[in-house]
């Protein structure tokens, strides 16, 4: 299982790399563009922010196969370890297979449906990303869709992952997880939910608090 933070804040992957067991960054047009730095300074600040360890993934912004071609080179061989997110458009699948040939690894994004992803997976990517909370906001079914796609890429491209995108609870992390996807990506704020519950803070406070009254130390001594 993988698991990676979906942001473009340095300060927060340092924070949480040393505590979360993070296989990498995933970014995309809209993260870098609300930092207002460059995408060649962000992603090496990512890669020594994650301790030089850990994938990047990075979209292009190229509406036709051949400019997605074009930057997804310039992608990869300006950043090591890097996979490339292609939108599974009909373009985006043309700069997929395209890509495959060339040994460059592409994760197909921007999925909304189990049959796009199954077609973004034939074409060569080796992840494909659903927007689980957008489709529930658009009335689909997140879950659903991710159920779907995790059974065909079983049966028809299981060379293939999941990587799970667009949350905003902890709990439609782990229904994705619970469903059989092999990787998720999460905001900052949901990744920090999962280690900051009221409830266990409450519940070391009281340990100390015994120790204390009991021993006057919040040491084993």
């Amino acid at each position: 299982m993988e698991l990676y933070l979906d942001t473009a804040d340095v300060v927060a992957v340092k924070r949480l790399a040393r505590v979360l067991p993070l296989a990498g960054v995933t970014t995309n047009p809209s993260i870098i563009a609300s930092g207002r730095k460059p995408i060649w300074e962000v992603l090496p600040a990512l890669r020594e922010a994650l301790g030089g360890k850990g994938r990047l993934f990075a979209q292009v912004l190229a509406s036709t196969a051949d400019e997605m071609v074009v930057e997804a080179r310039k992608l990869t061989h300006t950043i090591e370890n890097l996979i490339v997110k292609i939108p599974v458009t009909s373009e985006g699948l043309v700069a997929i297979k395209a890509l495959r040939e060339e040994g460059i690894i592409t994760l197909g994004t921007a999925v909304y449906g189990a049959g796009q992803g199954l077609i973004g997976a034939l074409a060569g990517a080796e992840y494909i990303a659903p927007y689980v909370n957008r489709l529930d906001a658009q009335g689909g079914n997140g879950i659903q869709t991710v159920t779907e796609l995790q059974r065909l890429l079983t049966q028809h491209a299981p060379h293939a992952k999941i990587l799970a995108a667009s949350f905003k609870t902890p709990r439609q992390v782990l229904d994705c997880l619970l469903a059989g996807c092999q990787s998720v990506t999460l905001p900052v704020d949901v990744a920090e939910q999962f280690i900051a519950t009221p409830a266990v803070k409450a519940a070391v406070e009281k340990f100390e608090q015994d120790w204390r009254n009991a021993f006057d130390s919040t040491t084993l001594g």
